[in-house]
């Protein structure tokens, strides 16, 4: 049985990936910040990827998802940033995803998929960047880097990783008025990752399975 862990797992896309996954018989271990969580993770607190690292030691994980996400505070932009509120979305969006990997990826090189994924969003891509929703844009742009450069790094050890885009998807995040439901972004996520060859690690894909330009 192939295992997948998804941080931020109790809402939103993070949910359903966890839902479609369990529906399809993968082992999924599913992780939140609520106090009564199963495996309770607050990707910016050292102590608790340590013990999750320590719980999971030995256990493979065939794709590791870095879900876990904020989008930080409304309104954003020049002349009224907040820089208290910007450092916060990257400590999560960016430096939680890191920590994260760092932890587990002796888990990842311990399994038959090997395959890591960082949940990005189009904003962070450069070439396409409109300036909207800078702080946010700017933590995905950091972890495209991250996805690629940790490609790069990890190729030898036979492990891809990618960032993906869900795409504007009807989330909390997302709005009611976005045209993509969870459901069918998850899906198309899902195939993205079941298709991936050793050639598209290092890629930044949307969940319709096309490229987006860095």
């Amino acid at each position: 049985m192939p295992a997948i862990l998804i941080t931020g797992a109790g809402r939103g896309l993070g949910q359903e990936l966890a839902r479609q996954y369990a529906a399809d018989g993968w082992r999924v271990i599913g992780t939140e910040r609520g106090a009564k969580a199963r495996h309770r993770l607050d990707v910016t607190d050292a102590a608790q990827i340590a013990r999750l690292a320590a719980d999971l030691k030995g256990t493979p994980i065939d794709v590791l998802f870095c879900n876990a996400g904020i989008i930080g505070k409304r309104g954003m932009e020049l002349g009224r940033f907040d820089y208290e509120a910007w450092q916060e979305v990257l400590k999560v969006n960016l430096l939680g995803a890191a920590a994260v990997i760092e932890a587990l990826v002796e888990n990842v090189a311990a399994s038959e998929r090997k395959v890591i994924a960082v949940m990005s969003s189009r904003l962070g891509s450069i070439t396409e960047s409109s300036g909207m929703t800078l702080p946010y844009a700017t933590s995905k742009a950091a972890l495209n880097l991250l996805a690629k450069g940790l490609a790069a790094t990890l190729a030898p050890r036979g492990i891809g990783v990618v960032a993906l885009s869900p795409g504007w998807v009807r989330t909390d995040m997302g709005g009611a008025g976005a045209p993509l439901s969870p459901q069918a972004s998850v899906s198309g996520l899902r195939k993205v990752i079941a298709g991936l060859k050793p050639a598209d690690s290092g890629k930044f894909f949307s969940h319709d399975g096309s490229t987006i330009p860095w």
